[in-house]
């Protein structure tokens, strides 16, 4: 889901608020056969404008708070499996199944089994050096440490030797924060579904091609200009107004 700030739109609406202003003021004289740029129109467009971004705003609120939830709920979580490792490996495990567990382990805290490698000078297609494509083994999105972490502990729930005494340390106690991690995580994927419509609803408002805001504007200028004459004071006035498509 994207992060970008809704300032840009905001200008859009709040500019094409002022041509509405500018255009009253004309009277009878913005008297347009198009009833596309009708002042009538011009005004439902206007108020459909504010009331899509009004619903971004409604849903933006729900979804940060999600997003911000399930951060402080993932962020303690490579510490915790580094004490969950340190404790494995007193517990008498083989050094096989050590090596088993913390590969698991290492995707959960987005660490490499081996370093990067990188294609020799000269040695490849180019002159200059490049990394060699790999498959990430980063895997630090929400829903791969989620998923991992599970699998981390079914294995250690798999482990008689491990079973400490340290109550966060236990089995029950990383599958009960398992369980919360999942619910974190599909409360920001259920926030974000409202949201993701309100951004669709508003580019098609202010961006659809003929009857967006954007192009809405653009037509009520070339139609002053028509009116009134590229120099005229009217046109003068609404020509400064910017109106950005996205």
């Amino acid at each position: 889901m994207s992060s970008k700030s809704e300032t840009g739109h905001a200008v859009n609406v709040a500019n094409f608020n002022e041509l509405i202003s500018f255009v009253t003021g004309y009277g009878e004289a913005y008297n347009p056969s198009n009833e596309a740029i009708a002042l009538r129109t011009l005004q439902t467009v206007a108020s459909n404008g504010a009331a899509a971004l009004e619903a971004i705003y409604t849903a933006q609120g729900p979804y940060n708070n999600a997003v911000a939830a399930r951060e402080v709920a993932f962020d303690p979580l490579s510490k915790l499996v580094t004490r969950v490792m340190n404790m494995l490996k007193v517990s008498g495990v083989s050094e096989e199944v050590y090596n088993s567990v913390n590969t698991v382990a290492r995707k959960i805290k987005g660490q490499r089994a081996t370093p990067k490698t990188t294609a020799p000078e000269n040695g490849g297609e180019g002159d200059e050096t490049t990394e060699v494509k790999t498959r990430s083994t980063s895997q630090m999105s929400y829903d791969s440490r989620e998923e991992n972490f599970a699998k981390f502990i079914q294995l250690l729930s798999a482990i008689p030797e491990y079973a400490p005494n340290e109550v966060e340390l236990q089995v029950a106690t990383l599958t009960t924060l398992s369980t919360n991690l999942q619910a974190k995580n599909s409360a920001v994927i259920s926030a974000e579904v409202p949201l993701s419509n309100a951004r669709i609803e508003r580019n098609n408002v202010l961006y659809a091609p003929t009857t967006g805001l954007v192009e809405t504007a653009g037509k009520v200028k070339t139609y002053v200009k028509a009116i009134f004459g590229a120099t005229s004071p009217q046109y003068k006035q609404i020509s400064k107004l910017k109106f950005v498509q996205r």
